[in-house]
C-alpha cells in the first residue's frame, strides 16, 4: 500500500511540475506577443522620457546634458576589439543596431567624473534579442584590448550580480590600468524595458562608483508606462 500511495505522489507531482512548466512558458511566450505588439518609441518620446533640470538632486545646477547619440557609422572608426565576444557587448550597450538612440549626461555634485544614459529603441522583438546577445556575450567575455582616441588600452571585464529592475537586467565593471593614476573603473548597467535596452555607465579612477539605483528604477519605470500607452 505504501509503495501504491508513494506511486500516486510522484505522478502526481510530475503532473503538477509539466503543468507549471507549460504555464511558465506559456506567460513567456504572452509576454513576448506584448512586445512585439508595441510600435518602438521614437527620438522626441525617448528625449521627452529622459530627466530634466531640477529632477535629480544627485547632479549640480546645469548639470544635465541631451544629445542624441551618434553610432559608429556617425562616429570617428577605431578597429573592432580583441574579443568578438566583447566586440558584440561594446556595440549593444552603445545601441550600435537600435532604431533611434539618445543620450543623457550627468555631472554629479562632489565627483570630477560625469555618469552617463544611453537609452535605445528597437523595432517589435528586436530589444529581447539583442539583450539574449549581451548575456551570451557577457557569458565569454572576460578581457579585451582595442583603442580610443587616448590610445590602445587593455580592459579586464567583471560581471556583478544582476540588479532586480526591469524585465532584464545586467551589470558589469570594466578595469583599465591607467600608469600613475590606478585602475580606471567603469560600471554598465543594462536594462530591457519592452522594446528598449538602456545602458547606465559611471566612472572612477582610483576608485569605485556605482549609478544611483533611485535614478535607474525610475528612467526605466518611465519607458515602462510609456510603452503601456
Amino acid at each position: 500500500m505504501l509503495l501504491i500511495l508513494a506511486a500516486g505522489v510522484l505522478v502526481t507531482v510530475a503532473c503538477s511540475s509539466d503543468t507549471d512548466a507549460r504555464q511558465t512558458a506559456g506567460a513567456g511566450q504572452s509576454t513576448a506577443s506584448a512586445e512585439a505588439s508595441l510600435a518602438p518609441l521614437t527620438k522626441a518620446q525617448l528625449k521627452a522620457l529622459t530627466f530634466k533640470e531640477g529632477e535629480v538632486p544627485q547632479v549640480r545646477e546645469g548639470g544635465i546634458a541631451l544629445q542624441e547619440f551618434e553610432t559608429k557609422s556617425g562616429r570617428p572608426s577605431f578597429p573592432p576589439v580583441s574579443d568578438p565576444s566583447c566586440n558584440a557587448m561594446v556595440d549593444i550597450r552603445i545601441g550600435e543596431n537600435a532604431s533611434v538612440v539618445v543620450s543623457q549626461s550627468f555631472d554629479w555634485e562632489g565627483d570630477i567624473y560625469a555618469g552617463s544614459s544611453i537609452i535605445a529603441s528597437y523595432k517589435q522583438g528586436e530589444a529581447r534579442k539583442v539583450f539574449a546577445e549581451l548575456e551570451q556575450a557577457l557569458g565569454a567575455c572576460r578581457s579585451y584590448s582595442g583603442g580610443n582616441y587616448a590610445g590602445k588600452f587593455k580592459a579586464a571585464v567583471k560581471v556583478e550580480k544582476d540588479p532586480s529592475v526591469g524585465d532584464e537586467a545586467a551589470r558589469f565593471r570594466e578595469i583599465v590600468p591607467i600608469k600613475d593614476l590606478g585602475d580606471r573603473d567603469m560600471e554598465f548597467t543594462l536594462v530591457r524595458s519592452g522594446n528598449v535596452i538602456v545602458t547606465f555607465q559611471r566612472m572612477n579612477i582610483g576608485g569605485s562608483s556605482s549609478f544611483p539605483e533611485e535614478l535607474i528604477g525610475k528612467q526605466v519605470e518611465r519607458l515602462h508606462e510609456a510603452q503601456r500607452k
